[in-house]
């Protein structure tokens, strides 16, 4: 599989089910292009097209992911990147306690209850926490980037989706349905395991 061809279907199976715009978006190639490639891949099954939105089959998965260490190789052997990498799962670590904490509040008693966000001073701090974990994470980043310059795109996306919720747009912290921060911070784990053949641990 040529290296553009298998960059586009990386970029689908971080995605999982998206349009090719989406996947273009991931790793920063012309929506055309990627289009162009996916819709090949229909041809011969190893992707479903529904409805717009694409997927990869389970042995187009197994496929790509045989081919990670041979497109990864030089990255795989990148101490600096591998260096950063371990910082990211420390991080990652602190990323999931502040989520988790945006999901779930501990009361007096000691019983957790879904957080209905009725207290906005609780939510302030919780984006405060997470305001702080972005700052310490960013010359991670910042590193991992100057290897892989794609993505730059995650960099950005994390800024912009924490500028909208310190600005009061609570959803940007989790929403699932947005480029939020825990969404994209969700994808750019994936991104990172893919290339470095790890897997994720819950």
């Amino acid at each position: 599989m040529r290296a553009d061809e298998h960059l586009v279907l990386h970029g689908l199976a971080v995605k999982k089910h998206a349009t090719a715009e989406e996947v273009a978006d991931v790793i920063g190639e012309e929506p055309a292009r990627v289009a162009e490639v996916l819709t090949a891949n229909v041809a011969t099954g190893r992707v479903v097209d529904l409805n717009g939105k694409f997927t990869l089959q389970p042995g187009a998965r197994m496929i790509v992911k045989g081919e990670y260490s041979r497109h990864f190789a030089g990255l795989r052997t990148n101490d600096a990147f591998e260096t950063a990498y371990e910082r990211f799962e420390k991080v990652n670590d602190d990323v999931k306690a502040v989520i988790t904490a945006w999901q779930v509040r501990e009361l007096p008693s000691g019983e957790a209850v879904s957080n209905d966000h009725a207290d906005p001073a609780y939510d302030e701090k919780i984006i405060d926490r997470l305001g702080a974990i972005h700052e310490r994470f960013e010359p991670t980043l910042k590193q991992m980037c100057a290897e892989v310059p794609r993505l730059e795109r995650y960099a950005e996306k994390l800024d912009s989706a924490l500028e909208k919720a310190e600005q009061g747009e609570s959803q940007w912290v989790s929403d699932v349905t947005i480029p939020s921060y825990h969404t994209v911070w969700f994808e750019l784990h994936e991104d990172l395991l893919c290339m470095l053949g790890r897997e994720r641990v819950e």
